[in-house]
């Protein structure tokens, strides 16, 4: 291919590659395929040219854009891509090409269009002003000037007597070549191409018997014992060892003896004591109780929210306290006699409630020491049940090892059967062949009836859309009244209930105005007097409140010395019998678990020693012993528990009665 087919090829590449549906990767990849019966090099220079043109749009399209603003009016849009593939020869691969191949691919295409492109493209000025600037927004200023304008500037000498030779040519004009005569060619016959001929049938290769083999030693299949002797000998030396270890634990040496004398103990026993006597960590650090008057305190001034909601509060418990008043007048005691007894009771029930709080919270603490106990229970059953679960694993795993080698038996005669049965392929080969035959023709027949079937309805849907043409042109063809003439009097003609002409609308719409406008004046005044009055309220709620808060102020000194006394009690509280025998009984259930928790440890430690047949005995037989202890213990506690909560139901009926009095 000469050098104006290869840039034609390539600038019909650029136009069919479409960049937001393909990927360049792939594009290339496919017009390589299509290019295989070109040569190596027309090859290369396609495709690397595509490639550069794609890479480098953004540059390219620059060149181009000012270009066709400049001369754009004399060329046609179709040359765009021309103008992109010689753009990008000139800027990236004119030092590779050389200025004579390059000057050869320029006069094989249209001259006129390349002494334009280059003569504007090769100008100085417009290199280092137009198509420098827009080449700087896209990369670095810096690799602008070095990479691409400084070569270009370099060539430019050169191009101008490229540019006279193109300008020659044009001046003498482009002289008509003679076409070549064409020689008749002659052709070869168009005959047809006898068949081939079907290969001969093959020969039937005879099968020889198998030869008789030894069977499978039964020692293949069979696991060896190596593993069970090196398992044996790992657990009688682990048990070697532990023995060993207690052995030197329990025979120190006389001489390195660690234990201290006693009175060495004596003496760091007086020190920690009394560095102890010195540490103050429950001291308390008080500032002093606030005072009860405060002097010179600034006025907060309140809020319209925050006085209605005062006087609010204010206002309930004005109500609570006239309501209790009322009941007090009804009743035929003494007021101050009965205030007396009332806040006697109140100081008991008070003694009471702090007593049976004390009782709760160690009646909480003691059952947290049995959920522990129990969960070390759970987890020892657990254990148990964990071993039993491996050994029924084993027990399936054997299991399951037979079962495979009875399915590989049934496998091998399965494979025997196969084998005896290709010998019979033969005719069951010539049987399929009949099945098939027989449904081709079948499906051939009800296609055929299909095709007809289809053809019908085809020509029945083609006459409907016909009649349906002409009726659309029959409509079509008689004329439209288009003039009309509006009345404001009359109605639209719709057939509606609420159907008006457009004066009625008008006379409507202005009633309506004059409605809203008296609405406006009396929510208006009706706002004014709402405003007036909810002045008026919170003047009063003001003056409620500056009296109700002198009131406050004396019942703060009185909630003052009452909390005083509700501090007294709680210290008879804490010397109650009941609240002491409670907190004895969660020191036994703690040092009954920290017993329970060694025992553990040391029985773990001697199972360790201990042969594993000896261990299993042992175990049993705790458990049970263990299982006596703890009933007997569970039960010694609920009769207990039962007998303290038979005696609060009892305070606490009796607390009820006195409530019920006052």
């Amino acid at each position: 291919m000469n050098y104006k087919e290869l840039v034609n090829e390539v600038t019909r590449l650029l136009d069919e590659f479409q960049e937001d549906k393909q990927c360049i990767d792939s594009f290339t990849e496919d017009t390589a395929k299509d290019l295989k019966n070109l040569s190596a090099s027309d090859q290369k220079f396609i495709i690397d040219t595509l490639y550069g043109c794609i890479m480098h749009k953004k540059l390219l399209d620059v060149v181009v854009n000012i270009f066709y603003n400049h001369h754009g009016k004399k060329l046609f849009r179709v040359d765009r891509n021309l103008f992109i593939v010689v753009c990008y020869l000139a800027t990236f691969c004119l030092d590779d090409l050389g200025l004579e191949h390059f000057s050869r691919i320029i006069k094989s295409l249209d001259i006129s269009k390349m002494h334009k492109f280059l003569s504007f493209f090769f100008n100085i000025s417009n290199l280092t002003t137009h198509i420098q600037r827009e080449w700087s927004h896209i990369y670095d200023a810096a690799v602008v000037d070095n990479n691409w304008i400084t070569p270009l500037l370099r060539w430019c000498n050169e191009m101008e007597v490229l540019l006279d030779q193109l300008a020659q040519k044009m001046g003498r004009g482009n002289l008509p070549k003679k076409s070549p005569r064409k020689n008749t060619k002659p052709r070869e016959f168009d005959l047809t191409q006898p068949k081939a001929r079907p290969l001969p049938a093959p020969e039937v290769i005879p099968q020889q018997d198998k030869p008789k083999t030894k069977p499978v030693p039964t020692t293949t299949h069979r696991t060896p014992k190596e593993p069970e002797i090196l398992d044996d000998m790992k657990q009688r030396n682990r048990q070697k060892a532990l023995q060993i270890l207690n052995e030197a634990n329990s025979q120190q040496f006389r001489c390195a003896n660690p234990q201290k004398s006693e009175k060495t103990q004596n003496v760091i026993s007086q020190i920690l004591q009394s560095h102890d006597a010195g540490l103050q960590f429950d001291n308390l650090y008080t500032s002093g109780s606030p005072a009860t008057q405060k002097i010179n305190s600034l006025p907060v001034r309140l809020n319209t929210t925050a006085i209605l909601r005062e006087g609010a509060l204010y206002n309930r418990q004005l109500e609570e306290e006239l309501q209790r008043l009322e009941r007090l007048s009804q009743g035929a005691s003494e007021p101050s006699t009965f205030l007396q007894w009332q806040k006697e009771m109140k100081e008991k029930d008070l003694q009471e409630e702090l007593a049976e709080l004390e009782r709760r919270r160690l009646e909480g603490r003691i059952s947290h020491e049995e959920a522990v106990l129990a969960r070390e229970r759970v987890l020892e059953r657990n254990h148990h049940k964990a071993q039993q679960t491996k050994e029924e694993t084993a027990e399936l795993m054997r299991k399951y090892a037979e079962k495979r080698l009875r399915e590989e038996k049934e496998m091998r005669e399965l494979v025997q059967q196969v084998a005896d049965g290709h010998k019979n392929s033969k005719a069951a080969k010539a049987k399929l062949q009949e099945i098939k035959q027989r449904i081709v023709k079948e499906v051939s027949e009800h296609s055929r009836e299909l095709l007809s079937q289809a053809l019908e309805e085809a020509q029945a849907e083609l006459s409907r859309k016909m009649e349906l043409i002409r009726q659309i042109r029959a409509f079509e063809s008689v004329p439209l009244v288009r003039q009309k003439f509006v009345n404001d009097t009359e109605t639209g003609g719709h057939d509606l209930l609420c159907e008006m002409s457009l004066a009625e609308l008008r006379e409507r719409l202005a009633r309506l105005r004059e409605f809203e406008q008296c609405e406006l004046e009396d929510r208006r005044q009706r706002i004014f007097q709402e405003k007036q009055l909810k002045e008026q309220l919170l003047l009063e709620q003001l003056d409620n409140i500056s009296l109700r808060r002198t009131l406050a102020e004396q019942a703060a000194l009185r909630s003052q010395e009452e909390k005083r006394m509700r501090n007294e009690l709680r210290e008879a509280v804490s010397k109650d019998e009941r609240v002491l025998t409670l907190q004895k009984t969660l020191e036994q259930k703690r040092q009954e678990r920290q017993k329970r928790k060694t025992e553990k440890n040391s029985m773990k430690r001697n199972e360790q020693v201990l042969p594993l047949t000896l261990k299993s005995t042992l175990n049993k037989k705790q458990q049970v012993l263990e299982e006596q202890h703890w009933q007997e213990l569970e039960r010694n506690l609920e009769q207990q528990i039962y007998g303290t909560v038979q005696q609060s139901s009892k305070k606490n009926g009796a607390g009820q009665n006195h409530r019920r009095v006052y």
